[in-house]
């Protein structure tokens, strides 16, 4: 591959990330408006980074529900738990479950 064309990978990696952000900023505004547009936002962005091969930042992808595509906002459409050192995140629209570890802090 000629170093010109991976140039111009790279660019479009950063561009796609930087619009990824972008329509995460948008979906989020636009949540308590218009779900709708939220939830195409979001798709928008997951087409975007699957085109580019470019990942979705993990503090973004926590925030998005893998079974119905909305974006999960704690106490509008998703409840947060923790207990037994799992974060337990629940999609009020679909049920979807996701768990992530974490370690409690120790009070002394």
């Amino acid at each position: 591959m000629a170093k010109s064309r991976k140039k111009n990978k790279a660019i479009s990696r950063d561009i796609a990330q930087e619009r990824i952000g972008y329509l995460f900023e948008l979906a989020k505004n636009e949540l308590s408006q218009d779900p709708a547009r939220s939830e195409r936002y979001v798709a928008l962005a997951r087409k975007i980074g699957m085109r580019h091969r470019v990942s979705i930042p993990a503090e973004l992808k926590r925030n998005l529900c893998k079974k119905c595509g909305c974006l999960l906002v704690p106490g509008n459409n998703s409840r947060i738990r923790l207990k037994d050192g799992r974060i337990t995140v629940t999609c009020l629209r679909c049920s979807e479950v996701k768990r992530y570890p974490f370690r409690p802090s120790k009070t002394e």
